[in-house]
């Protein structure tokens, strides 16, 4: 659908932005709802929502209001001072997650950041490990994010060229996806682990990898694990968190509590970036007066908007839709007869479809659908990912899963 219009911004884009990125041929520049119009004024169906951040949808007329009255009151400040609007983000938050304290930041990678940080001041003052001996276990096909500490510990070496030295500190064990054997994954994380781990960092559900969700079990046996070696379980819900597998957390399904949980991503109600490390007194309490901060993190505007977020959750009944809908989603998806499709799977508005190895790949089928008026986004080359809005109907479903049929269907 690229018009001469789009070609002007995708040009000057290229020719002025660093290369980082290789996204569609589509210039965008409104949204409501689960909707995305472009330039040209064509309409698109969200099946994006930037990651998980959209799941309010898009300008949500409640929290245009929050982030205008806030802004007009008091917007940045610095944690130098006490702020109304944070002091309100952190009791809400709190109560509805069961954790006893938040560290805020602004993006996902600074929130996992924390958590190691957290990780390892727990290990050194109140496990008694060596100084500068502290390890994290994490699982391969993980991620955390774009630091270089981050992706130091990732198993894609397309994150890891040419941005090393990396830190030491990280060993990778098995992650227990699509019928693989549990025990084996468990034994590959117990092996790793001696008197100076500190921690186990891992996803409830791997987004960027495919949405691998873990088998029945992983999880609880991993929070097994760490009770009898003594060591934190961490996870990163930047993603799975706050609705979008059909439950608050991805963990609930799992029936287990983590000793930290990241999250970012929705809580900013795709208005803010904010994010946050939540844990226990006794293991927050190791962060003192000047040992870690951000000029942003916790800001008055974020805290407002993230607050509304949170709010909305409930009184938008977002967390049924998605449990509800993702459902019926994914057996839409499962129903469609076709060679090309070896696999669907995942947790409420969170789904992948994995593509079997052929002359088309999953970037190919996104621009397909893009022509068909739906924004999709592939992972790796056999992958797409269905995550749209948790406020989508059923008769937006039934839609998209027409479109998503007739091209496939056309591939044959």
């Amino acid at each position: 659908m690229s018009s001469r219009l789009q070609d002007e911004y995708i040009k000057k884009e290229s020719m002025y932005g660093a290369q980082n990125y290789s996204p569609l041929s589509v210039v965008l520049s409104r949204g409501e709802g689960v909707y995305l119009w472009d330039v040209d004024g064509n309409k698109y169906l969200d099946m994006v929502s930037a990651y998980s951040a959209v799941s309010h949808g898009h300008s949500h007329p409640e929290l245009i209001k929050t982030i205008k009255d806030q802004s007009e009151k008091l917007a940045i400040t610095s944690r130098a001072f006490y702020t109304e609007p944070y002091a309100d983000f952190l009791e809400l938050l709190t109560k509805l997650s069961g954790f006893e304290s938040v560290l805020t930041m602004n993006t996902g990678a600074e929130a996992v950041e924390t958590a190691i940080k957290a990780a390892r001041r727990w290990g050194y003052f109140s496990k008694g490990i060596s100084k500068d001996k502290a390890e994290i276990i994490v699982a391969d096909g993980n991620f955390h994010g774009r630091t270089t500490t981050i992706v130091g510990f990732s198993s894609e070496e397309s994150y890891k060229k040419g941005f090393g030295p990396f830190a030491n500190g990280f060993v990778t064990a098995k992650f227990c996806w699509s019928g693989c054997n549990l025990t084996e994954s468990i034994k590959s994380f117990a092996n790793k682990i001696n008197k100076n781990t500190c921690a186990i960092l891992v996803e409830p559900i791997q987004g960027e990898a495919g949405i691998r969700v873990p088998d029945k079990g992983w999880l609880k046996e991993l929070r097994k694990l760490c009770d009898k070696e003594n060591i934190l379980l961490i996870l990163d819900e930047i993603q799975s968190g706050l609705g979008r597998t059909g439950k608050l957390f991805a963990f609930q399904h799992e029936d287990i509590i983590p000793d930290g949980l990241i999250l970012g991503k929705a809580l900013g109600g795709a208005m803010m970036p904010i994010s946050a490390f939540l844990s226990s007194k006794e293991i927050m309490n190791h962060f003192n007066s000047g040992s870690h901060g951000s000029t942003f993190g916790g800001n008055p505007l974020a805290s407002k908007i993230a607050t509304r977020a949170l709010q909305l959750l409930y009184q938008d009944f977002l967390i049924e839709n998605s449990n509800n809908l993702g459902s019926y989603f994914k057996e839409s998806l499962q129903a469609i007869d076709n060679k090309i499709i070896k696999e669907v799977r995942g947790m409420g508005l969170w789904i992948g479809m994995e593509l079997n190895e052929s002359k088309i790949n999953a970037k190919d089928l996104c621009l397909l659908l893009l022509n068909e008026g739906l924004l999709c986004k592939e992972t790796h080359k056999t992958v797409i990912r269905f995550a749209p809005p948790l406020m989508i109907t059923k008769n937006e479903i039934d839609w998209a899963i027409k479109k998503i049929t007739k091209v496939i269907s056309s591939i044959e």
